[in-house]
């Protein structure tokens, strides 16, 4: 077995996109105790479009962004609208570390549908990566999921239902970005999908408006989500794809976790327990193993 080393110079850019994504489980469980699943997710999206635009437009590539606007409508909405919707209503009823975990299984679901969708077969190890990552979904969910519904009125196994459809929509939205969106320069498709997404969720976020304002740290916690996890977030990930190359900067869905455990724990109180921690590391390392990033010999 060989893992493949790490590179110091791009670490620290690493861990702070980690960072950002893991904290943003937090501050969108903060904001949607008061704006509401879908409000807290237009409002996100809308922030982070307002921080790409200037800086694509800066670089001369608003043609380009005219051109393709209905493929970055469609990418905006399966890459960003349909999957922050549903981690916003799964954080309604579980914990950010746990969301965060079933996140961590975005490239097992990539590997899925580009083998279906894209004939891209994988080889041996990838497809005991694949099983061993839905494994540890599958006891994870076994353990956490429950039908039935908590003095709110909602449940555990929509939640993670919910979560799991998201990163489904994250593994289509690669295949379709690969098929129809290559060649495109990032930071297009990204500042795209995210206008897209806040075009689709619009009349949504205006009609689920909450009737109440929201105060002031629930306003904090979204503009942190738009600003830092969503539009600095993706400036930093376009710059590890420039350096490392996009199979290791995707790696860095399984140090969200840890992040996102760490904010839950010391800042909202979840508990943490050794089921979850154990289910984890199944799925990290079947996930390890279908993106290459471990490899048996």
């Amino acid at each position: 077995m060989n893992i493949l080393p790490a590179q110091k110079p791009w670490q620290l850019e690493f861990l702070l996109l980690a960072a950002l994504w893991g904290g943003s489980f937090l501050f969108m469980r903060i904001a949607n105790t008061e704006f509401g699943a879908l409000p807290t997710v237009g409002v996100r999206v809308a922030v982070a479009s307002l921080c790409l635009l200037p800086l694509l437009l800066w670089q001369g590539h608003g043609r380009t962004l005219l051109r393709h606007w209905k493929q970055l409508w469609f990418v905006g909405m399966l890459n960003s609208g349909i999957p922050f919707a549903c981690f916003s209503f799964a954080l309604l009823s579980i914990s950010t570390g746990l969301s965060a975990i079933l996140n961590a299984t975005v490239p097992l679901f990539g590997a899925l549908i580009a083998w279906v969708w894209l004939r891209d077969r994988p080889g041996g190890s990838r497809i005991l990566g694949l099983a061993i990552g839905f494994l540890g979904v599958a006891m994870l969910a076994w353990d956490k999921a429950s039908f039935k519904p908590d003095a709110s009125g909602l449940s555990t196994g929509w939640a993670i239902l919910a979560c799991l459809l998201a990163c489904v929509c994250y593994g289509i939205s690669a295949s379709y970005t690969k098929r129809h969106l290559a060649g495109l320069p990032t930071l297009v498709t990204a500042a795209g999908s995210q206008f897209g997404a806040a075009l689709g969720l619009a009349l949504p976020t205006w009609w689920l408006w909450p009737a109440q304002t929201p105060g002031r740290s629930a306003w904090m916690a979204v503009l942190a989500v738009g600003v830092f996890c969503t539009g600095l977030a993706y400036v930093l990930f376009f710059s590890l794809i420039a350096k490392v190359g996009p199979a290791r900067a995707i790696t860095v869905t399984f140090v969200v976790p840890v992040f996102a455990v760490v904010y839950g724990a010391l800042f909202l109180g979840e508990t943490v327990t050794p089921w979850m921690l154990f289910c984890g590391v199944i799925i990290i390392c079947g996930t390890a193993l279908s993106a290459n990033l471990i490899r048996l010999r």
